[in-house]
Formats: structure tokens, sequence, C-alpha cells
């Protein structure tokens, strides 16, 4: 009986052995698609039997890894070429890009086998680029497969357009395109001369403490890019922020929205300026780019924030409820960390309402922000429910660091994480681990009932 226990114990070690190796393979293959690589064959997504070769498969689209990722360094020579024959896209490219991350090869005693992936990542984001210029260039945009496409990154030049389209701002039907664009942005010059450019005298108590609040949070907002100090960029910011909140009574302007305008400036800006943020000035703009700006930044933030609305009113419910959901899904991946937490007394709340409110713009290095976005956005209605698997895959980098922190340790570490040095290597493995996380869980709630 003793062999035959010892046999079974043997049995299961080897069985969750052979599990465990293949969901960490399973990343590892995840993260090589999301940087560029074609990988083949199906891949299992979790512990399952070994007879079963179900796909990869997200519940909002299905997204092709195949050619996925983007290197900026490889896509740059790709987007002259394809700018030149389409100028309706719009946007220069900035050069403020982030390091390109290199793909860790299997193999690498084979110098060979790195040059073929090289160029592998080379023409796969050849085909990238020209799939983003065939969806756009279409009479009618399919947004599903500009979801697909957009969902592991948009090539700099094409952001703002596909931005505007996913957001639901810009219209499907490029014949419509220009003129919703010419009327939405008349709209938005109304509103400001009807509630911003008036005297105090013909505002309500409560509306000239708003303003004054904005006032104060608008030279805080990404204090460490100097273009945000820019006067000139600061009032644009307080016209677009004021305005949302004169016409959105139900929760007005809250803390964290100014951040959340500033991904929207930079992308719609970089249709009218070139080179880094760093030595981009206002001043070289003549009024009315300024309010095509200002008023595609409007627009997107209300498309945005109408998908969240309980986010942002009275005791933001949306969020707190998006807290408790993120405390159930990592003590389901990862009791000890959940369990440590918890020991030293640390709330959720305490660091991740900061996260939901602002979406980690605080969190993560400003050039990494809107490659973030570019998946935010082609989540759609469901962005509130990923941003739990986001924001649990961003918790768990730092899993073992947790582990060894008491309380005041814990809260100054989450509270100023190490991502400075961070470049879309790692921002990649967050988002690989959150969709391979959201595909196991997010359909089976009784993996996360207590």
């Amino acid at each position: 009986m003793k062999n035959n226990d010892n046999n079974n114990n043997n049995n299961k070690d080897t069985t969750i052995g052979i599990l465990d190796s293949r969901f960490n393979q399973t990343l590892r293959n995840v993260q090589g698609l999301l940087k560029g690589r074609s990988i083949p064959g199906k891949i299992l997504l979790s512990p399952r039997d070994p007879t079963d070769n179900s796909s990869l498969y997200s519940p909002t689209f299905q997204r092709s890894y195949s050619d996925a990722g983007t290197s900026n360094r490889a896509i740059e020579t790709v987007e002259e070429e394809v700018r030149s024959g389409s100028k309706s896209f719009g946007g220069i490219t900035s050069d403020s890009k982030s390091k390109t991350s290199t793909s860790h090869v299997e193999n690498p005693s084979e110098d060979v086998q790195v040059r073929k992936t090289s160029m592998g990542a080379r023409a796969t984001d050849s085909a990238r680029v020209m799939k983003f210029t065939k969806a756009l260039s279409g009479t009618v945009v399919i947004l599903d497969k500009l979801r697909e496409l957009a969902w592991s990154g948009v090539p700099d030049y094409m952001r703002p357009t596909v931005w505007r389209v996913l957001l639901g701002y810009a219209p499907t039907n490029s014949d419509r395109r220009e003129g919703v664009l010419r009327r939405k942005r008349l709209e938005y010059l109304d509103c400001v001369s009807q509630y911003y450019d008036i005297p105090d005298t013909e505002r309500s108590d409560d509306e000239i403490s708003m303003l004054r609040q904005i006032g104060v949070d608008c030279p805080r907002t990404v204090p460490d890019v100097s273009f945000f100090q820019q006067p000139q960029v600061q009032k644009s910011l307080e016209r677009i922020l004021y305005a949302w909140a004169i016409r959105h009574p139900a929760s007005g302007y809250v803390q964290g929205i100014n951040d959340l305008v500033t991904p929207f400036f930079v992308v719609f800006l970089s249709e009218y300026l070139e080179g880094s943020i760093d030595t981009w000035t206002m001043s070289d703009l003549s009024s009315d780019k300024i309010s095509n700006v200002e008023a595609d930044c409007y627009w997107c933030l209300s498309k945005l924030l109408d998908g969240m609305q309980d986010h942002y009113t009275f005791a933001q419910p949306g969020i707190q409820r998006l807290v408790f959901k993120l405390k159930e899904l990592v003590r389901r991946i990862d009791e000890p960390v959940s369990s440590h937490m918890e020991n030293q007394g640390l709330e959720f709340l305490q660091f991740a309402f900061r996260w939901f409110n602002c979406l980690l713009i605080r969190e993560i290095p400003f050039q990494l922000v809107t490659r973030l976005w570019d998946t935010y956005l082609a989540e759609g209605d469901a962005l509130p429910d990923f941003l739990v698997y986001i924001f649990a895959s961003f918790l768990l980098t730092w899993s073992d660091e947790i582990q060894k922190l008491d309380f005041q340790e814990l809260v100054m570490f989450l509270q100023h994480l190490p991502t400075q040095n961070w470049t879309d290597q790692e921002l990649e493995m967050v988002l690989s681990r959150a969709f391979m996380w959201h595909s196991m869980f997010n359909n089976s709630p009784s993996h996360l009932a207590t």
C-alpha cells in the first residue's frame, strides 16, 4: 500500500510539475507573440488535459497574436514609406520613442537564429503597418478588426486617427469623418465661449470653486515632463477640464481626471508637432490648431469616461467595486502575497484607488502611457473589467519583494514603484499576463469564489 501511495504522490508531483511548466511556457509564448514572434501551433491558457487543444480566445474579440507587437526601430522605415502614400492618416512620428525591447532567443548558441528572429520581427512590423493602412483606408472601418490590431500597439503616426475611431468620436465611415470632426470642434468652441470665457461674476460659487481646483491641479499634472509645465499647455488643460465638468454635472471635476487628458493631448498634438515632446512648444501652433487639439481631447475624454461614469460620481463606487475585485483576483492568483498584505493590515484601497483613478498614468514612465492606452481603447466597453487583470499583473510584478516588507515599507514601496527605467518589454509582460489571467478567470467566476 505504501508503494502505491508513494507512486500516486510521485505521479501527482509529476503532473503538477508538468502543468506548472506548461503554464510558464504559455506565458513565455504569449510574451513572445506580443513582441512580434510567430509561434506555430496553438497555445494552452490553463492547466488542462494534455489532449485539449483549445486556443487563445478573448471574450471581447478574437485577438490574433501572430502579427502582434511593434519594434519601433524596424517600423520607422516602413512608416516613412507608408506615410508618403497615406497622407490622410495625419500625424508626425515622434522621435521620443522608448528603447526597443529585444526578444529573448530560446537557443542563443546560433547567431544565425538571432538574425532570423530580427528579420522576422521586421517583416512582421511591415505587415502590421500595412494591415493598419488597409483597415483605415477603406470606406468603412471594421471596428472589430481595428480593435484586434490596436490591442498590441498602434504605429505612432496612425494613433490619432485610430484612437478617434476606437472611441467612436470619429465615425467608421471615412466619407463622414471630416464633417463630423468639424461640427464637433465647433461645438466645443461654443461650449468654451459660453462657459469658460466669461467673468467670475457670471459663475455660481460651485463653478468658481471648481475652476480654482482645476487651476491648482493643472500645474501638478505629469510634473516630471517639462512640456506640461508650459503656461499655454496648462491653460489648454484647464479649458478642456472645465468644459467637461460643466457638461457633466453628475460628477463634476474630480482630481485625477486631469491625468486622463494628457495621453489624448500628446497624441493629438503629434499631428502638428515633430520630434521629441521635450522640444515641443505651444507657441509654434496657430489658435485654430490648438482649438482642434483641445476639442479632440474633450470629446475623447467624454467618450472614455462614458464607459465608467460611476468611477467619478460621489464616493466613486465604480472604483471601490473594482478595487474589491482586484483584491479577490490577487488572492486567487498569488495567495502568499494576499495573505502577507492582509497580515500587515494593508488595504488595497490605500494604493490601488489611485491606480484606477488615474489608470496607471502616475505609476509608469510617461513615454509608455500611449502604448498602454492602445490596449485600453482597444478593449472598448470591456475596459473597466480588464483593468482589474492589468493591475493584478502590475502588482504581482513585485510579488517576491512585497512579501519581505512590513506595513510602512509596503505603503512607501507601492506609492513609489521602481518603474522609472521600464521599457516596452516590462509593459508587454504586464499585458501578456493580464490577457492570460483574463482568459482563465473572467468567464469562470467560481474560480474567484471564496
